[in-house]
């Protein structure tokens, strides 16, 4: 009986694997939804506010680890090597930025959400209403990445086009969304956790072994080869892509004034990111709000220094596999990845073989980005059950993080826009349904963006990053750290700081108001990394502008006062 149910869960293919592993995991977020139902307001946006570090830690990691860190990031860092290192850089130092600088303080402030800081600390409903702007053009960009990632694991893995991928994905978001409010998702998103990163390790592992013999994949890419050549991964992944004509894969290509705005601006749009904020407002006490940040440091950092190894494997395989081989001699995996349209192979010199070079006329073999890490244990030749494993953590990912961004986009409507300026006097049940309602009109805009993306995954979330950083992160820093800042001066920094990077976005992301390519950019900055400038100019807008109005009212400045002492402090200094 035990050899037979063996050697039934053997010769379960792919398809079957995904079925029953992404329909466990789903069936426990459900779970976990329906029994940590929301009761009331405070529950939906802030889990009760009695959520423990722990639980916080990891859920805040799997808010952070959306389909972009999952998929997209090690997919980028495959095809661009050294290049690709701004988004680790940029990600992680952001979030240190955020647990050091901003976190403790905004959780002393006791507010929700960060357009209620906003509005509250500039004394002005002008300001609460440019907040909730910034908040749901932030929230939008980074969901459609959200979509689109969940609309490409189903196509392939379940088999259906994208478009139906993206409207099944919606469906579960907004189940336990909508019922759970922040209660639901935070539990949810700590189960999301361990399978995303069970996910993401595993594979890494079994490769790591396969190429190299050492069983620490963060380790063994710096390795030598396991077939006894002494030859190290990285030296053969460099000689490959010359081979090739690509640039050396330890080589880079960016300036160096591009590199360091886009991970600055990744790092302060992290900063200034509501989803995650919101993330230290639902523990009980401030010293909570900092254990959690460093767990959650902690434990995205296991993904993140896994990301380069696996980039690298990825990348090596696939080269390997397909480079000057008959494309009727390609495995299973590469026809089923064409079918999604990810892989595209014409074949220009008709001789049956796959070019895959970097010289673009020559070239006949174009693969996505965001393909890599999904298909990389299929490359690798792993067992049936890892694949399906991989599959149900980039959707544990790309799922929790967009819920989270639903549960921003409801508050910033039914608590900032309704109960704050349009009906103060709404009851507590009457802002629920609100809340509510304006997760379900969410979820509709989003899955319309995810079927109609901007740009794959990673780009498109880049660029959430660069609007936060324009927007929130001057108001939110000068906010605690300096009294005189008033509403005049924040303001108007808000509102040139986004101005400024959407018509860059639009400029030369989508090509309006003339475009313009490369040789175009400003500075020689990217889109991806103009937010820095636009951040700075918030900065000097706002504070300008401060100089020439009046000061904020007394009780204001005291508010801010208190915000940094660390509550018990002083008190031994009164006689």
């Amino acid at each position: 009986m035990m050899a037979n149910s063996i050697l039934l869960l053997a010769s379960m293919d792919v398809q079957t694997w995904t079925y029953v592993i992404v329909g466990l995991t789903f069936t426990i977020y459900i779970g976990i939804a329906i029994w940590t139902r929301a009761a009331s307001t405070k529950d939906f946006y802030v889990a009760g506010g009695g959520v423990s570090p722990l639980a916080n830690g990891m859920a805040t990691a799997a808010d952070w680890m959306s389909a972009a860190s999952f998929i997209s990031m090690a997919g980028i860092i495959s095809f661009a090597g050294y290049d690709g290192a701004v988004y680790l850089m940029g990600w992680t130092g952001g979030y240190v930025l955020l647990a050091l600088l901003l976190a403790p303080y905004l959780r002393k402030f006791g507010k929700f959400t960060v357009p209620d800081f906003i509005g509250d600390r500039y004394y002005s409903n002008t300001a609460r209403f440019v907040g909730v702007i910034c908040a749901l053009l932030v929230s939008f960009t980074y969901v459609a990445g959200q979509m689109r990632g969940v609309g490409l694991v189903f196509s392939r893995f379940l088999e259906v086009d994208i478009n139906t991928g993206v409207m099944i994905g919606m469906f579960i978001v907004l189940f336990y969304a909508v019922l759970g409010g922040m209660k639901g998702i935070t539990y949810t998103q700590v189960a999301q956790y361990c399978v995303l990163i069970f996910a993401f390790m595993v594979p890494a592992i079994f490769i790591s072994i396969q190429m190299t013999g050492n069983p620490i994949p963060q380790l063994g890419f710096g390795d030598t080869l396991s077939d006894g050549s002494g030859t190290y991964l990285l030296d053969k992944l460099d000689g490959l892509s010359a081979e090739l004509g690509f640039s050396e894969y330890t080589e880079g290509s960016k300036s160096m004034t591009d590199v360091f705005a886009i991970t600055l601006a990744l790092m302060v749009g992290t900063a200034g990111l509501p989803h995650v904020i919101v993330r230290f407002f639902t523990v009980k006490r401030v010293k909570d709000a900092r254990k959690s940040a460093g767990l959650a440091l902690l434990l995205i950092a296991i993904l993140y220094t896994t990301a380069p190894a696996v980039s690298v494997f990825a990348r090596t395989n696939l080269i390997e596999t397909v480079s000057n081989k008959p494309y009727d001699s390609m495995p299973e995996w590469f026809k089923k990845w064409e079918l999604t349209g990810l892989i595209t192979f014409t074949d220009k010199n008709e001789d049956g073989n796959i070019q895959y070079l970097a010289d673009k006329d020559k070239n006949e073999l174009v693969v996505d980005n965001d393909i890599m890490v999904l298909a990389n244990p299929e490359i690798a030749r792993l067992p049936n059950w890892v694949i399906a494993l991989v599959a149900a953590g980039s959707l544990a990912a790309a799922l929790s993080t967009a819920a989270g961004l639903l549960l921003v986009i409801s508050a910033s409507v039914s608590h900032d826009l309704i109960k704050k300026m349009v009906n103060p006097n709404i009851s507590e049940k009457g802002e629920l349904i609100a809340a509510r309602l304006s997760a379900v009109v969410a979820v509709g805009v989003a899955a319309y963006f995810g079927i109609h993306p901007p740009g794959f995954v990673a780009a498109t979330v880049a660029l959430a990053f660069g609007l936060a950083a324009a927007s929130f992160f001057p108001a939110i820093i000068l906010g605690i750290f300096y009294k005189r800042m008033n509403k005049e001066g924040a303001i108007a920094g808000m509102v040139v700081g986004i101005s400024s990077m959407i018509f860059y976005m639009l400029k030369f992301k989508f090509g309006w108001f003339g475009g313009g390519g490369k040789d175009d950019w400003w500075f020689g900055i990217s889109p991806e990394g103009f937010g820095t400038v636009a951040m700075v100019l918030n900065f000097i807008v706002s504070i300008a502008i401060m100089k020439f109005t009046p000061a904020p009212p007394e009780d204001v400045q005291e508010i801010v006062e208190n915000i940094r002492i660390p509550s018990g402090a002083g008190e031994a200094t009164h006689h």
